[in-house]
């Protein structure tokens, strides 16, 4: 037999779940063609693996690199970590679909500090056009889920209401055609603008037409208010019929493992992405703006930022243990701040911790990011991370966002650390589990029927991995550090990592479920 790749000597980890066997595995025309004892083959190019593990390329099931996907860099990034989907659209904002200018303009600048600036887009977009870019123009296959803030914003820009019949039916029609044009979900962000406006029964409405694909959503609420979020994804999931994924599920184990348990048996089809870190990520804006500012329209948040200093300062005095816990990732303007804390920063610039973020806030138009160490942080939060992983609706996500001149380590990282510390390490995961919890678990959950599986004819995204040196390098005070023990990768049947080494090749494809 001839190959076009022949990835010879190791260990292959199906994804089924059973337990791993010595074989080659030969890929021609893209597809996986033969697993097994293949010694008389021959191939153009072959990857010796011995002592090391063949596994399905694993799936970011949340990861927000709608703009950053196009960067050698990133894509250098995902794979070392042996990542070959990203799952984009996440949290209710993204570029598409918007219709209007001011639609395109508030997902651009409100989510800039976490999705960035498309380097191709100036303008209104639809989800063809936007998948249409990802295909073939990147190392990495994409996902697109549907964000239902960017078409709510699109149809009732930012109005904090409930829609009316007609607009209601305008976004269930946007949420149709998306799916036509290959969308593979619907994504909300419930602590976001405009998302936080909807109820259960609005987002129920658009859910109806997803049929098998889910529901993913940032809650309501995580930590010790997951109990509210989760009430209202079971309400969502029981109107509608639709299965649910919960995005970076997180908080104290005893309170979180048995919210799942009562959501399964309520009949919800259920699972979850987590990423293994004690702390977030996300605009500066969602932790320090109150209610009454409204974030969704910047002009008039940003009036009110400048005109009712007191009252917020005034507010703000109960964040005195907050503000030492925000780490500064993106901070347009004062870049020198990246990487410090915000009383640090105040402190360099000689001004309390709150009046330094209403300037940052005012001066970077809401557009500044932050890392922010959770309250848990310790010993009882990594016990209850650890458990919450072993759950079998549990898949890897790692919310990396990759913008500022320091981000969180989550988005160079997340993945050989769960490789590298939860597997091998401490053994919270068998190698055989990793890959269905990471790589076939996702696949199956987005519709990805030909992929996720080291088996005959599925599309070959595989990975090679040492299992004795695979982890993370990247830290909280260096983050963007690369993995290493992850030196081969095939995106398609092609080779886009060789020896640690970006080929150049760009085969990855904007997925659609089917």
């Amino acid at each position: 037999m001839t190959f076009d790749v022949l990835i010879r000597g190791g260990h292959v980890i199906d994804g089924t779940g059973a337990p791993a066997f010595p074989a080659d595995v030969g890929v021609s025309g893209g597809r996986i063609r033969a697993v097994g004892r293949l010694k008389e083959a021959e191939a153009a190019l072959v990857v010796e693996a011995a002592g090391r593990l063949v596994l399905p390329g694993l799936v970011d099931c949340h990861a927000h690199g709608e703009a950053v996907v196009f960067d050698r860099e990133i894509q250098r990034a995902a794979l070392r970590q042996g990542v070959t989907t990203f799952v984009l659209g996440q949290d209710g904002v993204s570029f598409a679909p918007t219709t209007t200018p001011a639609a395109f303009d508030h997902v651009r600048r409100y989510f800039a500090a976490v999705n960035g600036s498309h380097p191709h887009l100036d303008g209104p977009v639809g989800v063809a056009d936007l998948m249409a870019g990802y295909d073939r123009s990147t190392a990495l296959n994409t996902v697109y889920l549907l964000p239902h803030g960017t078409i709510r914003f699109d149809v009732m820009g930012p109005a904090d209401r409930r829609p009316d019949a007609a607009e209601l039916r305008a976004m269930r029609e946007r949420v149709e055609r998306g799916l036509s044009e290959g969308a593979a979900g619907l994504s909300s962000g419930l602590e976001y603008a405009p998302g936080r406006y909807a109820d259960a029964a609005e987002l129920a409405h658009l859910c109806a037409p997803l049929g098998a694909l889910p529901y993913v959503t940032h809650m309501r609420g995580y930590g010790l208010t997951a109990p509210v979020g989760m009430a209202e994804v079971v309400d969502i999931a029981r109107r509608s019929g639709v299965s649910v994924h919960v995005s970076h599920y997180h908080g104290p184990a005893a309170t979180l493992l048995p919210l799942l348990e009562d959501a399964r048996g309520q009949g919800a089809d259920l699972s979850f992405d987590t990423y293994p870190y004690l702390r977030s990520s996300t605009i500066l804006a969602m932790v320090a703006l109150p209610p009454w500012v409204p974030a969704a329209d910047t002009g008039r948040a940003l009036a009110l930022l400048g005109s009712e200093r007191v009252r917020l300062l005034g507010e703000w005095e109960a964040f005195d243990d907050v503000w030492p816990r925000i780490t500064l990732s993106h901070a347009p303007g004062f870049e020198w701040a990246e990487g410090m804390t915000l009383p640090a920063a105040a402190a360099k610039h000689g001004v309390e911790p709150a009046e330094f973020c209403r300037t940052l806030l005012l001066e970077s138009r809401l557009e500044a990011g932050c890392v922010m160490a959770r309250p848990d942080e310790g010993p009882a939060g990594e016990e209850s991370l650890r458990a919450i992983m072993r759950d079998p609706g549990h898949t890897g996500g790692s919310d990396g966002i990759y913008v500022g001149g320091h981000p969180h380590p989550r988005g160079f990282g997340a993945f050989a650390r769960y490789l590298g510390r939860h597997v091998r390490e401490l053994g919270d995961l068998t190698w055989e589990q990793a890959a269905v919890h990471l790589a076939s678990h996702p696949a199956r959950r987005f519709g990805l029927l030909d992929r996720g599986l080291v088996r005959r004819d599925q599309i070959a995204d595989l990975i090679v991995v040492d299992p004795a040196a695979v982890a993370d390098t990247a830290t909280y005070d260096s983050p963007r550090s690369v993995a290493v023990g992850v030196d081969d990768v095939l995106v398609s049947g092609v080779p886009v990592l060789r020896d640690g080494r970006l080929t150049g090749a760009t085969p990855g494809r904007a997925l659609t479920p089917g």
